[in-house]
């Protein structure tokens, strides 16, 4: 199968790994391992697992969990389950042990791979009972028929709820999400990605993994980012791009290690994505390194991009994600009319990239689409040449990283403990990670309670990720008329207080 530079793939993804298996060629290298994988092994890997899932009566389009790094093994548990018909769900490791729980559970998943790293996290998050199936069983067994439109992927993401919603994807959108990097990028058979970020999120998955299968090309993976073994990896895997966040871009910049020569001149594009890129940051690389760096933008609930730069000697406007490649992305006021050029109003997105829905959310599914356009809660600008300026956050998400982190599902983790009163989350700006969680308490009268004790809870139960570096003690918390905490107030009061 061939990539169209003006139509979204179309098929299913075994219809596209039938495809570059039949076509030969290297999918994944591991630096540092001497190790390939040829799109052909990755293919027979997936299809043995699907075979396996299917023989022990996993149903069409049923959730199957995918607990695991990045590994060829997770690669080989996610085509598999694609491969048979099923919904491959995956699990974010760093989201904390309540959150992994709820996943397991709201997936209604039955069956599932765990990687041996992962047994433990497994084992203390599995309320649900989800039984691990290994990769290397042996089984025959009539694979399931799918079509475009079936289930593929179940993916969770934070809400302001503090709930996570588990966005779900068909074949058509998960391929249409790598359609849209692969052709705003210009990729093509010759190009080899390198993913540092995890397959269990969006970027890592649809823009590297995906991008590369319907583009022809290969990529490289690693368990984990390393800023010292970046660059020595990027050259010995020979890579031509990358897709990081601005907290990697950052560590890079003020890292020692120097890409050489060779590797700075076969790389052709950085590219970052998941949160705001200061514009000192990316000048400040750029003049390092040589390397141009494309900013973007993505969501979850789009299969990754819906925004990008144009790569040189296209215009790159520094501070704006760029224009809409394979979708359709304009500005709409609160009731759903398009606003001039120059006029702030909420992003709104439509494409073969778009999500099917929450999974068992009717309501936040219908909150997230009107008349067709998906909402996407970011407030911009959009100019004369169709470059989109993002100014805020309809939503109350704290962004971390280029990860998502809902202040509620802090909130909670605080409350648990009896002395608290009154709980806050909420987000401060930093030059590392762009925003750092903290948080404010009003405990009862007496307490003897701890930011120590507390902020250990928040290890516990939600992981150090999510952990907010302060917690500050109050006599009141500001509210509105209602008595709603007015969580976006806290920073700015704390400054002075």
């Amino acid at each position: 199968m061939n990539l169209s530079r003006t139509t979204p793939p179309e098929g299913t993804v075994r219809d596209w790994l039938d495809a570059r298996a039949a076509s030969g060629g290297v999918a994944v290298v591991l630096p540092g391992t001497d190790r390939e994988v040829s799109w052909c092994a990755l293919r027979d890997g997936a299809q043995a697992f699907a075979a396996q899932l299917t023989a022990i009566g996993c149903d069409k389009s049923e959730s199957v969990a995918i607990v695991a790094p990045n590994s060829v093994e997770s690669l080989l548990a996610f085509f598999g389950a694609l491969y048979g018909g099923f919904r491959a769900t995956m699990i974010n490791l760093a989201a904390g042990r309540d959150a992994i729980a709820y996943a397991l559970d709201h997936s209604e998943a039955r069956f599932g791979y765990v990687h041996a790293e992962c047994q433990t996290l497994f084992d203390a998050a599995n309320g649900a009972n989800v039984v691990p199936v290994p990769l290397n069983g042996q089984a025959t067994a009539q694979l399931h028929e799918i079509m475009p439109d079936d289930d593929a992927l179940l993916m969770y993401t934070s809400g302001t709820t503090g709930r996570p919603k588990g966005v779900v994807h068909s074949h058509s959108s998960l391929l249409a999400g790598g359609w849209t990097t692969a052709v705003a990028h210009d990729l093509g058979p010759q190009d080899r990605g390198f993913c540092v970020l995890p397959v269990y999120h969006i970027n890592g998955l649809c823009v590297t993994v995906m991008g590369s299968l319907v583009s022809g090309g290969s990529f490289a993976i690693v368990p984990k980012f390393s800023a010292t073994r970046f660059w020595p990896q990027a050259d010995e895997a020979e890579i031509t791009w990358f897709s990081v966040v601005p907290t990697i871009i950052s560590h890079l910049l003020h890292g020692d290690t120097e890409p050489g020569l060779a590797c700075r001149d076969r790389i052709r594009f950085g590219r970052s994505a998941s949160s705001a890129l200061a514009v000192e940051t990316q000048s400040s690389f750029e003049n390092r390194f040589g390397i141009p760096i494309v900013e973007t933008m993505g969501l979850t609930e789009t299969a990754a991009q819906i925004l990008s730069n144009p790569l040189p000697p296209g215009i790159r406007k520094i501070g704006s994600p760029g224009i809409a490649y394979g979708c359709e992305v304009t500005i709409q006021d609160g009731s759903g009319l398009s606003l001039p050029t120059g006029t702030e109003g909420e992003i709104v997105v439509r494409g073969p990239n778009v999500m099917r829905g929450y999974l068992k959310n009717p309501e936040a599914t219908a909150d997230a689409f009107r008349d067709g356009w998906l909402r996407t809660g970011d407030l911009a600008q959009m100019d004369a040449e169709g470059y989109v300026f993002v100014t805020g956050r309809l939503k109350e998400l704290i962004i971390k990283g280029g990860e998502n982190i809902a202040p509620r599902e802090v909130d909670e983790a605080l409350y648990t403990h009896p002395d608290v009163v009154e709980a806050a989350a909420f987000a401060r700006s930093c030059a590392r990670y762009g925003e750092t969680i903290e948080a404010a308490v009003r405990v009862r009268d007496g307490s003897g309670l701890t930011s120590a004790a507390l902020l250990s809870i928040c290890q516990e139960r939600l992981g150090a990720f999510k952990t907010p570096d302060t917690v500050h003690f109050l006599d009141e918390l500001p509210k509105g008329p209602s008595g709603k905490i007015q969580r976006l107030k806290l920073a700015s009061l704390i400054e002075t207080h």
